[in-house]
């Protein structure tokens, strides 16, 4: 399986300034990729990835700054550009209404990769040795696993630059386990996990964004006053505050997501969650901020990712009715969000409401899986 490791690596202002070149080369690339697919599209014609990565050379010989970026980084910009053309007609073809690949502005292209590790990237002993770079200092927080294949380099909104080896490593099983857990995902309560009526327990909600909400608009005040004065500097100062601001947030998520995901994963055989769509939930603007705020999906997906590589199983089921059913006879009982217990008068089950939900939960996941 693939897996990836992610360093911040400290560059030289020397470096910094050839990488952000560099970056620039890249955009330009691909503007100009893009731009080529368009206008064969426009004229009922079609340009393959080959046929894009064949204009490269004569583009050099117009543009000779090409040449400060390896080869190929530059072929993996028309690569880019081919994957999103093939997403956007795969999407076209679902029915979905996807938007056309973009044209990139002046600093928003973040991102250099090496699809072949060894070739324009490498590491010796402990630096990083980049083509036209030279040697770059990498904190090494924990050590590389298996075989790398490629590295990227990504500067981020904050200007940190961080090096990402995607490699290829054997999977490590965790001992067999008989556990089995539903989880119920919320907002009064982050996730509630359970396998059974007798046993339930809960993730409370760290509201990451609520948190620092107040920061947020008051940065975002002075920006807007700074702006609307015209006072250059003091607005762009103000625009990195609030990109600290949400880097901030940003880390505590994932720090959040990642230990809860490898508890979840280390304890449960077998874990049940439902397949939600955060973007299309929320019926005020209130909610719907502190559904994304919660941050569910990123839970699911790292313990999808973290399951695959211990031998876990993960099922997503479908969520209908999961608050609503009883879990103890099945039948319907009908409550609003503001109901916090589960008081089922056909049965006379009563039961903390996300309970209920993650014993219906873990029922759907095991009949998935018999099927």
């Amino acid at each position: 399986m693939r897996k990836a490791y992610k360093y911040r690596i400290y560059l030289t202002s020397g470096q910094r300034r050839i990488l952000e070149q560099q970056l620039e080369e890249c955009r330009w690339v691909w503007n100009e990729t893009l731009a080529a697919r368009r206008n064969a599209f426009e004229q009922a014609g079609s340009l393959s990835w080959y046929q894009t990565k064949a204009m490269l050379p004569s583009w050099k010989e117009t543009r000779p700054s090409l040449k400060l970026v390896h080869s190929q980084v530059l072929q993996n910009i028309t690569q880019r550009v081919d994957l999103a053309f093939q997403a956007f007609f795969r999407r076209l073809k679902a029915g979905e209404a996807p938007g056309y690949p973009r044209f990139r502005q002046y600093g928003r292209y973040d991102s250099i990769t090496y699809p072949q590790y060894g070739n324009g990237a490498e590491i010796r002993g402990s630096d990083l040795i980049l083509s036209k770079v030279g040697r770059v200092q990498v904190v090494w927080h924990r050590p590389i696993e298996g075989t790398i294949k490629t590295v990227t380099l990504r500067r981020s909104r904050t200007n940190k630059w961080y090096v990402s080896f995607s490699c290829e490593v054997e999977r490590k099983p965790l001992p067999a386990s008989s556990r089995i857990a539903g989880v119920d995902m919320g907002l009064e309560t982050f996730a509630t996990i359970s396998n059974g009526p007798d046993w339930h327990t809960k993730i409370e909600n760290p509201r990451f964004f609520r948190r620092d909400e107040a920061d947020l608009k008051r940065v975002q005040k002075l920006k807007d006053a700074a702006k609307n004065a015209q006072l250059w500097d003091e607005n762009r100062r103000r625009k990195k505050a609030l990109a600290r601001i949400h880097e901030r947030i940003r880390f505590r998520r994932e720090d959040f997501a990642h230990q809860n995901s490898r508890y979840l994963v280390n304890t449960f055989q077998v874990l049940v969650f439902e397949e939600l769509s955060p973007q299309k939930m929320g019926k005020s603007r209130g909610m719907r901020k502190s559904i994304r705020d919660a941050a569910w999906s990123q839970l699911i997906s790292y313990s999808v990712v973290k399951a695959e590589e211990a031998g876990r199983t993960v099922v997503l089921v479908d969520p209908i009715s999961t608050s609503q059913m009883c879990s103890g006879c099945g039948q319907v009982v009908q409550k609003d969000l503001s109901a916090r217990v589960h008081d089922c008068h056909h049965c006379g089950l009563v039961l903390d409401r996300d309970h209920n939900a993650a014993i219906n939960i873990v029922g759907r996941g095991l009949g998935q899986l018999r099927l």
